[in-house]
């Protein structure tokens, strides 16, 4: 029997490999057992692995991308970028799922970018054999000033990289795409994500006036095998052209698939299941609508018996509320909107029933009315208890033919700190909601990617309200620039920074809800045994 020990820095990239972003609380912090006795430290992630989807395919589109890392970890050495992943169509892969690629099926990006700062996109390097290949795209240098690149090549690849050693604790990469025009015309943003085996997106669609692709995108060096499954107000949906499943991601790829080939007739609101039944990849869906324009739909946070949906602007014309029980329980459930004054009841939808399996909307109108919100769901009294759902928002500003559409999906709580990148001059509102009791965060404005000194203010919510307010900016900065949310004392804080920008009369907009970015890890005490046991 042979006996290997770790040390601790191995036990830490152990951990965080397994669980893509590792887990938070704050550095040096402990978890308890029962009995008040130390179980684990915790301590910053030594590895981060992040996904980036296809941009877009259309030719008027232009994307800028916005790396930070907030504030660096421990040790001098490491270093954070990202690198091309090879474009699959997936009936190249015989996974039955439909014709999932607007893109080029030769799997290679367009060397001579129309966009980059210097002519080259950096993102439209030569793929080969599915492999990371190309020059490191957004590497960082110094901890908490960002980078920035940008194109408006269609054929911009997706992305996956790692940042380790001081950049990988809170390591986050925004890509902000603006469609000048036809379908999707608008502002689509979204956060990178972490890897993981599951995910769930109600929300999307499969109806004739939305094309929504799920991207699903392997960072790793072995192919993963994905399932889709979708459901709808009945259940599951039968299959169409494709079953989903079986879909092969391979290593260093993304395989964007068309989820209305996986439906025998079009479906306004579904839910989408991802699930890898072999090895991890990152997924997001791509809405575009012909009227409303469109967003990313990132996924929502995992099944809890209650969520809560972060940062509905004052001036939404229009939120449609899409919840899903999986399992086999209903779930009755209490609605809220969370105020600058309080929680309140939607008038005529003060309750919901959620029949297991199946997706339950709600058209919530115009319920802001003026004041920022965020969507409070927890079980009612007395009512059927589910163990999870999970529960997604579209909402629109606009009226008429100006009208541009966005997705809120129920998020994770801020339990150490969160990072939105890509923040300007102006358009930027970040809404913070203390669902339980009152809560003080720190708002820190990073330097500018073109110089500056970092800002930072300390903010109070009140228990059950939303606080939205501009965030900081940087003393003296020029250019994007991030902005870190971090938790301090009490209840549970949720976030969302929304950006916004007028395009042609068109109020375009996105929102990007703000989880704990994992950004520490749970490692075991040093009083306990840290070997691992190898018997041959």
């Amino acid at each position: 029997m042979n006996r290997t020990v770790l040390g601790l820095g191995g036990t830490v990239v152990a951990l965080a490999a397994v669980t893509g972003l590792a887990t938070l609380w704050a550095p040096g912090e402990a978890a308890q057992s029962s009995g008040g006795a130390t179980k684990a430290a915790y301590k910053p992630v030594e590895r981060t692995t992040l996904v980036c989807p296809q941009p877009s395919t259309s030719d008027v589109a232009e994307t800028t991308y916005t790396a930070v890392t907030p504030k660096g970890g421990p040790g001098k050495k490491g270093s954070a970028s990202l690198r091309p992943a090879a474009l699959v169509d997936p009936e190249q892969q015989g996974s039955g799922a439909g014709e999932g690629s607007k893109g080029d099926k030769d799997s290679k990006g367009d060397k001579d970018s129309k966009g980059g700062k210097n002519g080259d996109s950096g993102a439209g390097g030569e793929q080969q054999d599915g492999g990371a290949a190309g020059k490191p795209f957004l590497p960082l240098s110094t901890p908490g000033t960002p980078v920035t690149d940008d194109t408006s090549d269609p054929k911009a690849p997706a992305l996956t990289g790692t940042a380790d050693g001081p950049f990988a604790p809170g390591w986050t990469v925004q890509q902000t795409t603006t469609i000048g025009a036809g379908a999707g015309r608008g502002l689509h943003g979204t956060s990178c994500t972490a890897p993981d085996t599951s995910f769930w997106f109600p929300g999307a669609s499969t109806a004739a006036d939305r094309q929504d692709y799920v991207h699903l995108t392997n960072p790793d060096s072995d192919s993963a095998v994905v399932d889709l499954e979708l459901y709808g107000k009945d259940g599951k949906l039968k299959s169409g052209q494709g079953s989903g499943e079986g879909i092969t991601v391979p290593a260093h790829s993304t395989v964007p698939v068309l989820l209305s080939t996986l439906t025998a007739e079009p479906v306004t609101n579904v839910t989408l299941h991802v699930t890898a039944r072999s090895g991890r990849v990152g997924a997001q869906v791509h809405a575009s609508d012909t009227e409303l324009g469109g967003d990313w739909l990132p996924p929502a946070a995992a099944p809890t018996p209650g969520v809560v949906l972060p940062g509905i602007p004052k001036d939404a014309t229009s939120v449609r509320l899409a919840v899903f029980a999986p399992g086999g329980h209903d779930a009755d459930l209490k609605v809220k909107l969370a105020g600058r004054s309080g929680l309140i009841s939607p008038a005529g939808h003060e309750t919901l029933h959620v029949k297991a399996g199946m997706v339950t909307t709600v058209d919530l109108k115009d319920l802001t009315r003026g004041e920022a919100g965020s969507l409070v769901l927890s079980p009612a009294e007395g009512g059927r208890k589910a163990p999870g759902i999970v529960a997604a928002a579209r909402v629109l500003r606009g009226k008429g033919g100006k009208q541009e559409s966005a997705f809120v999906p129920a998020t994770a709580a801020v339990r150490k700190q969160a990072t939105a990148a890509d923040n300007g001059s102006s358009g930027s509102t970040l809404s913070l909601t203390a669902p339980e009791a009152g809560a003080t965060v720190r708002v820190t404005a990073s330097a500018g990617s073109g110089g500056g000194s970092p800002k930072t203010t300390t903010v109070t919510v009140k228990g059950r309200t939303t606080k939205a307010f501009t965030p900081p900016r940087p003393s003296g900065g020029k250019g994007t620039y991030a902005v870190t949310v971090e938790h301090l004392s009490g209840g549970p804080v949720y976030a969302a920074r929304m950006l916004e920008r007028e395009q042609s009369g068109l109020p375009a907009f996105t929102i990007q809800t703000l989880p704990d970015d994992g950004s520490t890890v749970a490692v075991p005490g040093s009083s306990q045994d840290l070997s691992v046991l190898n018997d041959d």
